[in-house]
């Protein structure tokens, strides 16, 4: 194999993080068949007929030919059942998701993106060539904010979840739906894990709503098929059918397929009290756990209980599925870093006895992880990433230490690597008035000043972003209540190795971040060339420091450019000390950079 590959897996393995592929076994509570469709034999039966009218495959794209009664009867069924003009059915949520957002954002837009959207809504705002805002998860007060500063672009769209794959939260749908008529804005929302569930007809929790152009219905989840349904107006679907290439290029789902679909829909609407033996069963388990003393947050379905590290999780979910139960672990890329923990699905078959036993399971297998190893927490830092070098990341890591600190807040820094004798560490602790212990010496030092690759090479060593991380998480774990200041090595794309760049080792952080660029002449290409790439890597960024003689002209253009983006001017102090950074500070408001 090639080597580049076997090392690549050999550090998913380190970080706790790979996966197999295990056949079910036991009873699921793992799978999204939330109303137990899936084996209802009427389902069955519709799609056998359909097989024996239309064989087994979808033959080729809808618009070259696999297009059949089938899929227009299920596409005519969704339409009604969730009020709307239209529908069209692709292969998977994947395609769904891709489809809708690449194709009705452009490049003259701006998308606002919640911070733990599905891959899918990520990938397709990625596609559509709009800047891409990410705000916080479920807060619209985050997401108001940006949309106040987004008035220079052709449309605004909203892009979120209706309730929230891995933790099962529910997103403030009617709070996005104001901001969305406040700032002329419109909502694409992912209902994959509402349809079925919510509603009186349980076409889940967005219908109604204003400025909801379109919306995701999935036939894996509630539905017990597969495929999804995208439903608005009509001139929405058409511009899918006609330009959405998830839809155009890919081969039509089968119309076994489509019939089942058809069928569930209309078990869902006949049988509500499917829905609403799914929600008891969820209260009856969450009620369950709290006896045991384990919370598992949130109102749907979904039950997760957070346990921090992967291997926390993985063991955990072993020890239940020994006992009986497909309960699996979710891990990081599937959730952030920190967030490790079991995903519990709940479902309408699941009865009382069955719900309390597996409480109790879960009980036996939290009490052997925390006998074996206490759980750790880790605080979430702010990171400072450059432009390039010698930007002033040093200078602005100390201003927000001193602003922290201000705050309140039990500030800390660490820069995980550093090249060269700048001892950036004692400049940031003199700066900032830090004792010693509250920065800590640099987890990887090299000498050169250089790129990282390089400055290793120079002293015959080798470093990947798993040494990077390892010391970084450590001092994370350490002070897990601390404001951390994390200060990078050079600029985003800086190499560690031949295939890893410093953007991988944000990327598995995945910690807000800080861009510090100069404020004059050819900075413009950049950073926004900078900010391009972090948003392509769905790295969340906070704000934008432009350091050196203040440049108007350039601060309205990237103001216009990067939209919602919070942008500061700092200028070259004559007199480099805490008192200069201080007085900055008495003019500069920084609190929204700890929300």
């Amino acid at each position: 194999m090639d080597e580049g590959l076997s090392s690549a897996l050999r550090d998913w393995d380190r970080a706790g993080l790979r996966r197999t592929l295990d056949l079910a076994e036991g009873l699921d509570f793992c799978t999204n068949d939330y109303l137990g469709l899936a084996s209802d034999p009427r389902l069955k039966t519709a799609a056998a007929a359909a097989l024996a009218r239309y064989g087994t495959g979808g033959r080729a794209a809808r618009l070259l030919g696999g297009h059949t009664p089938a899929h227009a009867a299920a596409e005519s069924a969704a339409a009604r059942w969730q009020g709307t003009e239209a529908a069209l059915l692709l292969p998977s949520g994947y395609h769904a998701n891709l489809a809708l957002v690449a194709t009705l954002a452009g490049s003259k837009d701006i998308i606002f993106s919640d911070a733990r959207n599905h891959a899918s809504l990520i990938d397709g705002a990625r596609l559509s060539g709009a800047t891409v805002e990410v705000f916080a998860h479920g807060n619209p007060e985050d997401l108001g904010r940006r949309l106040a500063h987004a008035g220079g672009f052709a449309r605004r769209w909203i892009v979120v979840e209706s309730v929230y794959s891995t933790n099962g939260a529910h997103a403030p749908l009617a709070a996005y739906a104001e901001l969305a008529e406040a700032h002329d804005a419109w909502l694409l929302v992912d209902e994959a894990h509402a349809a079925g569930l919510y509603g009186d007809r349980g076409s889940g929790r967005a219908e109604g709503l204003s400025r909801v152009l379109a919306r995701t219905i999935t036939g894996g989840k509630a539905m017990g098929v597969a495929g999804a349904f995208v439903v608005g107006s009509r001139d929405a679907i058409e511009l899918l059918i006609n330009r959405g290439r998830a839809f155009v290029f890919t081969t039509a789902p089968m119309p076994a397929q489509a019939a089942a679909l058809t069928e569930a829909i209309g078990i869902i609407e006949a049988e509500p009290e499917r829905r609403a033996r799914a929600h008891a069963a969820a209260r009856r388990l969450r009620d369950q756990l709290a006896r045991h003393g384990i919370d598992a947050p949130g109102e749907s379905p979904i039950l997760p209980v957070p346990l921090g590290r992967p291997e926390a999780a993985r063991q955990a979910a072993a020890r239940i599925q020994a006992a009986g139960y497909d309960v699996r672990a979710v891990r990081p890329p599937t959730v952030p870093e920190g967030e490790s923990g079991l995903r519990i699905v709940c479902h309408a078959d699941h009865d009382g006895a069955t719900l309390a036993a597996l409480a109790a399971e879960i009980a036996d297998a939290l009490r052997a992880r925390v006998a074996a190893a206490p759980p750790e927490r880790a605080a979430t830092p702010l990171v400072v990433v450059g432009t390039d070098t010698d930007v002033g990341k040093t200078v602005i890591a100390a201003l927000l230490a001193r602003a922290a600190a201000r705050a309140g807040l039990d500030v800390r820094y660490f820069k995980p690597v550093q090249t060269g004798a700048d001892g950036d560490t004692e400049s940031v602790q003199s700066l900032a008035g830090l004792d010693a212990a509250a920065a800590p010496a640099p987890g990887v030092a090299l000498e050169l000043p250089a790129s990282v690759d390089q400055a290793a090479e120079a002293e015959g060593a080798h470093v990947e972003a798993a040494d990077i991380l390892a010391p970084l998480r450590g001092q994370l774990t350490s002070a897990p209540d601390a404001q951390w200041i994390v200060e990078t090595a050079g600029g985003l794309l800086v190499p560690i190795n031949d295939r890893e760049d410093q953007a991988d080792v944000l990327r598995a952080l995945g910690a807000p971040l800080v861009l510090v660029a100069r404020s004059g002449l050819g900075t413009l290409n950049h950073t926004l060339l900078t900010v391009e790439a972090l948003r392509r890597r769905g790295l969340g960024l906070r704000a934008l420091f432009l350091v050196g003689e203040p440049h108007a002209a350039n601060e309205r253009t990237l103001a216009k450019r990067l939209g919602a983006l919070p942008q500061f001017s700092v200028p070259l102090f004559a007199s480099l000390e805490g008192a200069a950074l201080d007085a900055w500070l008495d003019d500069h408001d920084l609190s929204s950079l700890w929300r």
